[in-house]
């Protein structure tokens, strides 16, 4: 019986002509393709997907201001499709208030409500000092009026499911198509009794209630860092 010949090899790997003879007669692995193409690859989806997704976070006025830097036509057809995303927005916009619960009324205004869009329920504090559902009472009007096209509500807990205790409120339950697609229990998992708007906005992305380029979340990012910087700079000093 023929014993086996143990043939020396530095490098497996390596691009040589006596690796190539011992691959040839299956004496070492074939070399694994290289990653590269496939990184390569990536990276040029990625580079695609940043231009076209270039103008997401412009506002119709940014739009306007890159005129000499973009196509014409390509600007143009982008205002339009921009347009038509906002007048649609318009047409669905028919809630714009937080709207008070009633028992007998909850499957009609929530469980049914939820088949023609999102509605998002505030389950309240029966106790005036609960300081975080105080908050999200407040919070959940501006998004009313931002987010028309969203059914907010509101209901104490304890009226809505008896014994309901009052330590798990604020509760938020978000509905859609006749069942709870989300059930947040106080404001833990956002940012407790700091929660903000955009906390809540981030929300309603997650849960697609709303897109991540929603032109109206594009604008509030825009207050927001107008706010910011107005912040930084703060008042001027016109004594001197």
């Amino acid at each position: 019986m023929d014993t086996p010949v143990n043939v020396p090899v530095d490098d497996p790997n390596a691009d040589t002509e006596w690796n190539d003879i011992l691959r040839k007669h299956g004496v070492i692995p074939e070399k694994p393709p290289s990653p590269t193409p496939m990184i390569e690859e990536a990276l040029t989806a990625a580079r695609k997907q940043a231009h076209d997704n270039r103008l997401n976070d412009k506002s119709l006025d940014e739009l306007d201001e890159l005129e000499d830097d973009e196509d014409a036509q390509f600007l143009e057809q982008y205002r339009k499709q921009r347009m038509a995303e906002l007048a649609t927005i318009s047409r669905a916009s028919v809630f714009n208030q937080v709207y008070p619960l009633q028992k007998p009324d909850y499957s009609r205004d929530v469980t049914e409500a939820s088949r023609a869009a999102f509605v998002m329920v505030h389950l309240t504090s029966s106790l005036g000092t609960n300081v975080e559902s105080k908050l999200l009472t407040e919070l959940w009007r501006v998004l009313a009026g931002q987010f028309g096209d969203i059914k907010f509500c509101e209901m104490r807990g304890d009226m809505c499911i008896e014994g309901y205790p009052d330590r798990n409120t604020p509760t938020i339950l978000v509905y859609r198509d006749g069942d709870i697609k989300r059930q947040m229990v106080t404001l833990r998992e956002l940012a407790g009794s700091d929660t903000r708007i955009e906390d809540l906005e981030r929300l309603l992305v997650d849960v697609g209630a709303l897109e991540s380029n929603d032109t109206r979340l594009i604008q509030s990012r825009l207050r927001d860092e107008t706010s910011a910087t107005s912040g930084r700079n703060g008042p001027q000093d016109d004594s001197e």
